[in-house]
């Protein structure tokens, strides 16, 4: 270990994890899964975890092992796509859902990071994601308030860090990363490329170093498709 740099995932998340925590895990889809983090969690054998999330992983890839070796408890999350397990398990009331509009769920975690216990959204106003939350009009219209979240630990995946912990997410990976990293009591974070300080552009940076506990190497990169569509090749 080096500041904040660790040498591996397990020696990152050391005296972390505990049964009954809320874990934030960045991604979305299959970009900016925290992939070397998450095998970490599942061996360590911590139970009854809350987890909030934009989506709950894919067969065989990011929250879905904590799924298959029941670990989590309740999922807070927007989308869950073609994940047969989460789906087996929730239609069998072995899982709690909290299912969030995704605009929603972002705002909920950026305000956790932000320090804003409640705010008001028209999103969900009149339908499931709006019972038993209170609603109040403001200039003849309806919101409804929703809450912020926060977390024990937020597990996240960036692209490039510098040693003090100064972070740049690649593309689709900007989506929650960023927010989760602002919202749990300690932040650890996974990336593919460590590189020297005063490497990284100051205006450029997308997480500021004061959000980052702990830094590790990424050991695993998969960069999977959730779904890969094809056409012919055109003939010349």
């Amino acid at each position: 270990m080096a500041g904040k740099i660790y040498d591996s995932p397990s020696a990152a998340l050391e005296g972390l994890l505990f049964d009954g925590m809320t874990i934030m895990s960045g991604g979305f889809g299959l970009s900016g899964n925290p992939e070397s983090l998450i095998p970490e969690i599942r061996d360590a054998g911590v139970k009854d975890l809350t987890v909030i999330s934009n989506n709950a992983g894919a067969d065989g890839f990011g929250l879905w092992m904590l799924l298959q070796t029941r670990q989590i408890r309740k999922v807070v999350a927007s989308y869950f796509g073609e994940n047969k397990l989460f789906e087996q398990q929730y239609l069998a009331g072995e899982l709690e859902l909290e299912l969030n509009p995704q605009g929603t769920l972002a705002e909920r975690i950026r305000a956790g990071g932000a320090g804003i216990p409640a705010f008001y959204t028209k999103t969900g106003v009149g339908t499931v994601v709006a019972e038993g939350k209170p609603v109040e009009e403001f200039e003849g219209q309806t919101y409804v308030r929703e809450t912020w979240l926060r977390a024990d630990l937020a597990i996240i995946k960036a692209w490039k860090a510098d040693p003090a912990g100064n972070l740049i997410y690649r593309r689709t990976a900007r989506n929650f990363n960023p927010n989760m990293a602002t919202a749990g009591k300690v932040t650890v974070v996974e990336v593919e490329e460590i590189v020297p300080a005063g490497a990284l552009d100051p205006e450029a940076t997308h997480t500021p170093r004061i959000y980052v506990d702990r830094i590790i190497l990424s050991t695993i990169n998969e960069k999977r498709i959730e779904k890969l569509t094809t056409r012919p090749r055109e003939t010349v």
